[in-house]
């Protein structure tokens, strides 16, 4: 496969948010099977598109650019391709390798459930901020006025289910009545790995949810990682305003930051 090419498909992945890692042979001494330059790109599955030597280097770099995806650190490795080298893996060509191992950052993205106003203004603030935004409604009608990346229409369950949720996924759920918003959150429980989770409502309305899901058998500790009432206490009103508290909050959680005034660094 061509360079060309190969970056075509890495910008069709990353438009799909697919996780995956540019692997790019960076410098070579010797007799390599590739020379400075080669490229390859790796996906989460292990499916490779492009090589950089292949054999066992390539398992190896393979290997390599999974764990990668991790902590999303890129990497640079050098890999002996001689005998005399205790790190060489039989390999005889007579040279080395150092590889790039570059995990593709995919920002992180807010999953909204519920195309209320509440809702749009949400998504639509999350746009203006960069962030990747679905909207999920189960109203055709709703979705026309939405403003998102990806539109899904259908029930909530079905597409948290179909996911493999990450850490900078955020979802949020404000959806128009009591019973969709619980079972989404029952779905989003039982479908683990978002970096965070939140539910709009009173605070009558999160007890019931609540304690409705820890009768079904939820642990306590489990629905205490739940952000309910959502957002920061900023005496927020309007549907902008509520975005603005929520946004806020998201941000503080996965950006592991206090939210706390910077003034107060000062002293």
């Amino acid at each position: 496969m061509t360079t060309d090419g190969l970056l075509r498909e890495l910008l069709a992945a990353r438009a799909r948010r697919e996780p995956c890692v540019l692997a790019t042979v960076a410098a070579v001494r010797g007799s390599v099977p590739r020379d400075s330059g080669a490229k390859a790109l790796i996906f989460e599955d292990g499916r490779i598109l492009g090589s950089i030597g292949g054999g066992k280097m390539e398992a190896l770099v393979i290997a390599d650019a999974l764990d990668t995806l991790t902590d999303g650190r890129p990497v640079l490795k050098t890999y002996p391709l001689h005998e005399a080298s205790p790190d060489s893996f039989g390999a005889i060509c007579g040279g080395e390798a150092t590889v790039f191992l570059e995990p593709q950052a995919l920002g992180e993205c807010l999953h909204v459930f519920g195309g209320g106003h509440c809702g749009l203004a949400l998504a639509r603030l999350a746009m203006d901020c960069g962030w990747h935004v679905t909207l999920v409604d189960d109203r055709p009608d709703i979705l026309q006025g939405g403003a998102a990346h990806v539109l899904h229409e259908g029930p909530a369950s079905e597409y948290i289910a179909s996911r493999v949720w990450r850490k900078n996924d955020a979802a949020v759920l404000v959806a128009r009545n009591f019973h969709l918003d619980r079972d989404a959150l029952a779905a989003l429980l039982l479908h683990p790995g978002a970096g965070y989770l939140g539910m709009m409502g009173s605070r009558k309305k999160v007890r019931s949810v609540l304690e409705e899901l820890q009768a079904q058998g939820v642990a306590p500790e489990t629905l205490a990682t739940v952000h309910a009432p959502v957002g920061l206490d900023i005496q927020a009103d309007s549907p902008m305003e509520i975005a603005v508290s929520i946004l806020a909050e998201i941000m503080a959680v996965m950006r592991q930051r206090t939210g706390n005034s910077l003034r107060n660094s000062l002293h």
